[in-house]
């Protein structure tokens, strides 16, 4: 395994939200395991995420820089948990404007990063990096296919914009989707707008990074890999997932977890049959409405199955909003059948507990793996950003996953979602496909596996470069 005797002294630059910071920080931890000298810049809010790497590696510099903040973002809002997806650009224009003052840094330090690594959400980092004349290495928390239908949108998206159907024929398999199933950038990109603008240039100036990395593995994607690497010119594409499988303390657990919750869940667990219960979870962001969240505890009981649902307790402002909580009296109409839970749930611990079956999720990059490594199906429920794409890959190219309903403001007929939900936890040979995946995620990280093999590929190349 080469390690980086010199300490080699690298910057990660983070995308400030949940499901990009902790995969790039699993990376990180990785790194300084293999003795490189690593600093992560963030803005002041964002810097508590990082404790459990800090605790561990006391050697990691930070970079503080104050958000430069944006005309449509609240005061005080540095990360996209605090105003949903629709923050995303905003925050990428934001934190373009630290350009300056990371070059200015740079300038001034004795022993500058000789490369950096830097979320896809910042490809505007990229020209930084060739203006420092040092390679800029673009960390993916998504998948190859997902990252494939981007690159084609951005350079040819005078054909796509007004399509009402649109087939990637040029991707292996020929992807298609309705354009209300496009990623959310595609949809709400406004030409000419300043924002959007950088935003676009970004991803387009990925294309030209010195490398990237994928937070996947081979057996999922191999052919959108392969694509990658004849589209960027090289072979430095670089699959090292599931990343929370060799990750380490840059997982950050919830310290209000309670732990009397935790044990109700575990101890009911117990007592269910192998592969019976179904997960229902959708994300730390996504809120079902009230006919949604009556629908699914409809659907749910109509099933016959056993499930745990994870509906979060709503503020009085959210359920004037429309947003709707667990439908009084649900509880006892299921008791003993169902669990519902009403705060943090620890996913990853249940998804891995063998009485789990299905989960009936929004396809979340970070979910779907999850699920993928405790050898789960999906039942997805798409609903926006990459969530369409992510379902495509695993109902129509893996088939390892069936879709119950699709869109952020679907109505599924409860009936049929309890057929649907009862039809697929019937169903062995998904469970047996989802476990077949799971034992090639297994493998990839193992050493000699593909996630290990390209882990090391980066070490090395990184290891050569010198200040």
């Amino acid at each position: 395994m080469s390690s980086s005797k010199n300490g080699v002294h690298v910057l990660i630059f983070p995308f400030p939200a949940q499901g990009h910071i902790l995969p790039l920080l699993d990376f990180t931890h990785q790194l300084l395991l293999h003795g490189f000298k690593i600093t992560i810049l963030v803005t002041p809010k964002n810097l508590p995420i990082l404790d459990p790497l800090l605790s561990a590696h006391p050697s990691v510099q930070t970079l503080v820089f104050p958000f430069p903040g944006h005309p449509s973002l609240p005061a005080g809002v540095e990360n996209v948990k605090d105003v949903g997806n629709s923050g995303n650009a905003p925050i990428i224009a934001g934190l373009s404007k630290l350009r300056g003052p990371i070059l200015e840094w740079f300038k001034a330090q004795p022993n500058p990063p000789v490369a950096i690594v830097y979320d896809f959400f910042l490809g505007w980092t990229q020209d930084l990096a060739q203006e420092l004349g040092i390679p800029g290495i673009v960390f993916y928390t998504s998948g190859g296919l997902l990252v494939s239908i981007l690159g084609e949108i951005w350079k040819n998206f005078g054909s796509y914009r007004d399509l009402g159907l649109i087939e990637f024929n040029g991707l292996p398999k020929s992807p298609r989707f309705v354009r209300e199933h496009m990623p959310s950038v595609f949809q709400k990109y406004r030409e000419g707008d300043p924002t959007w603008e950088i935003v676009r240039n970004g991803f387009i100036a990925n294309g030209k990074s010195f490398g990237s990395i994928f937070n996947t593995f081979e057996a999922l994607e191999s052919e959108y890999l392969s694509f990658l690497k004849k589209e960027m010119g090289h072979d430095r594409v670089y699959s090292i997932g599931p990343i929370n499988l060799v990750g380490g303390p840059g997982r950050n657990g919830k310290s209000n977890v309670d732990v009397g919750v935790n044990e109700r869940i575990f101890t009911w667990l117990d007592e269910c049959d192998d592969g019976s219960v179904l997960y229902v979870a959708f994300g730390s962001q996504k809120l079902l409405t009230k006919a949604q969240m009556e629908s699914l505890t409809i659907g749910l009981e109509k099933s016959g199955v056993r499930f745990i649902l994870v509906a979060k307790q709503l503020t009085a402002q959210q359920l004037e909003e429309g947003y709707g909580s667990v439908p009084e009296g649900f509880e006892e109409s299921v008791l003993g059948r169902g669990l519902v839970i009403k705060s943090w749930a620890p996913q990853v611990e249940i998804l891995g507990h063998r009485a789990i079956g299905g989960f009936l999720s929004h396809c979340g990059w970070n979910s779907v793996l999850e699920a993928i490594v405790a050898g789960v199906q999906i039942l997805g429920w798409p609903m926006e950003a990459d969530q369409f794409i992510n379902a495509w890959l695993l109902v129509e190219n893996m088939k390892t996953s069936v879709r119950v309903c699709e869109g952020a403001d679907s109505v599924p007929d409860p009936i049929e979602l309890g057929r649907r939900i009862s039809d697929a936890m019937g169903n062995d040979l998904f469970k047996e496909r989802a476990k077949k995946l799971r034992d090639e995620a297994l493998e990839a990280v193992k050493i000699g596996g593909s996630s290990r093999r390209a882990l090391d590929g980066i070490v090395r190349e990184l290891s050569q470069l010198q200040s």
